[in-house]
C-alpha cells in the first residue's frame, strides 16, 4: 500500500549507528522504484527499511510503498534483524551479536541455531552469549523447523522407548512425532532397546554422545579419503542404474538430481573472493540445503529400515 510519510515512525533498529546518510542519498539518486519498506501496522514503526525511507524524503516524496507487519514488537523485532541480515546494508557483527543478545532475551525459548539463522551468527556464538545471560530456564526449545525438543532429552528417549515396547511395528518417525524428539533420536533409542542397553543416556557417563538432537541431524559425515571421487562413484552407480534409467519416474529423478549434486573439489569460488555479507548469506542458504537433503537421507534410510523389517508405516 502507498503510506505518508508523515504517519510512519522511525525503526526499533538493530543498527547501532543509525542510518548511513551517504548510503541513503545514493539511493534518493537512482531513477528505479525501491522495493517496499515494510511497517509495523501497531506501532507504525518501520521494521526493515529505514534507508529506503531517508531516501524518499531526501527526495521530497510525500508517500512510499510499504508492507504491512501484524505481530508484536518482539516479533517485529526479530523480523528486522532477519530482513536486516539477508539483504541491503550488511549489519556489523557487533550489530548482530547484540540482535542475538536481545532475542535471547525476549525469545529464550528458541534454540541456539534457530537464532542463529536470524541474527547471521554461528549457533556455538550464540550458545556462548546465552550462557553469559541470565535469563529464565526454560524446558525445552523451538528449532528451525518450528517443532519444540526438550533441553533434557531424557524424558523424550523414555517415551520413546515406551512407546516402541507397545508398538514395536512403528515407524521411527511415528516414534519421534508421538514422543517429541527428532528420528535420528528414536533410530538411537530402538538401536539401544535391541541391544539390551540403557535407551536414555548418562550424560555424566557419556559426554560423547550428548550432542543435541538439532546438531546431530546438521553433521554432515564425509568419506575420510577423498569426498569428491566418492560422490562421483555414487552418483555414477545411481545414474547406471536400470531401474532408473528405463523408467519415466527414474529419469526425472536423475534429471532432477544431476544440478544438485554438489561436489566439493568443484566448488568455483573460493572464500576470499565473496564479500563478507554475502558469506552470510551464502552460509545460511548451504546450511538450510545441507538440512533438506539430511532430512530426506533420514526419510530414505527409515523407509528402507522398515521395507526390510517388514514393518508397516504409521
Amino acid at each position: 500500500m502507498q503510506l505518508p510519510l508523515s504517519a510512519i515512525q522511525d525503526a526499533d533498529s538493530p543498527r547501532s549507528a543509525g542510518v548511513d546518510l551517504e548510503y541513503a542519498g545514493s539511493l534518493a539518486e537512482m531513477e528505479a522504484d525501491l522495493p517496499p519498506i515494510v511497517v509495523h501496522r501497531e506501532t507504525m514503526r518501520v521494521v526493515d527499511g529505514m534507508h529506503r525511507l531517508t531516501a524518499a524524503r531526501l527526495r521530497g516524496e510525500q508517500e512510499i510503498r510499504a508492507q504491512m507487519f501484524d505481530g508484536d514488537s518482539h516479533e517485529a523485532f526479530l523480523v528486522a534483524v532477519r530482513l536486516n541480515v539477508s539483504h541491503g546494508r550488511p549489519l556489523t557483527l557487533a550489530d548482530r551479536r547484540a540482535a542475538a543478545v536481545r532475542i535471547i532475551r525476549s525469545h529464550p525459548q528458541l534454540s541456539d541455531r534457530s537464532i542463529a539463522v536470524t541474527a547471521g551468527l554461528a549457533a556455538k556464538t550464540v550458545g556462548s552469549l546465552r550462557r553469559g545471560i541470565d535469563g529464565p530456564p526454560v524446558e525445552a526449545r523451538i528449532g528451525r523447523d518450528g517443532r519444540v525438543r526438550p533441553i533434557n532429552g531424557a524424558a523424550g528417549r523414555q517415551a520413546a522407548a515406551e512407546l516402541i515396547a507397545v508398538h514395536p511395528e512403528a515407524t521411527l518417525r511415528r516414534i519421534a512425532q508421538e514422543a517429541g524428539i527428532s528420528v535420528e533420536t528414536a533410530r538411537s533409542v530402538r538401536a539401544r532397546l535391541r541391544a539390551g542397553e540403557d535407551p536414555v543416556l548418562d550424560r555424566r557417563t557419556r559426554p560423547e554422545l550428548v550432542d543435541r538432537d538439532e546438531d546431530r541431524q546438521m553433521t554432515v559425515k564425509l568419506p575420510e579419503a577423498d569426498p569428491s571421487q566418492e560422490l562421483r562413484s555414487l552418483l555414477d552407480s545411481i545414474q547406471r542404474d536400470p531401474s532408473l534409467r528405463y523408467t519415466e519416474s527414474g529419469r526425472v529423478l536423475l534429471r532432477w538430481l544431476g544440478p544438485r549434486v554438489l561436489v566439493p573439489d568443484e566448488i568455483p569460488l573460493t572464500l576470499s573472493h565473496i564479500p563478507p555479507h554475502s558469506r552470510l548469506n551464502l552460509g545460511s542458504l548451504a546450511r538450510s540445503c545441507a538440512a533438506a537433503w539430511i532430512q530426506l537421507a533420514m526419510g530414505l534410510e527409515d523407509d528402507y529400515g522398515n521395507t526390510a523389517a517388514g514393518g508397516v508405516s504409521g
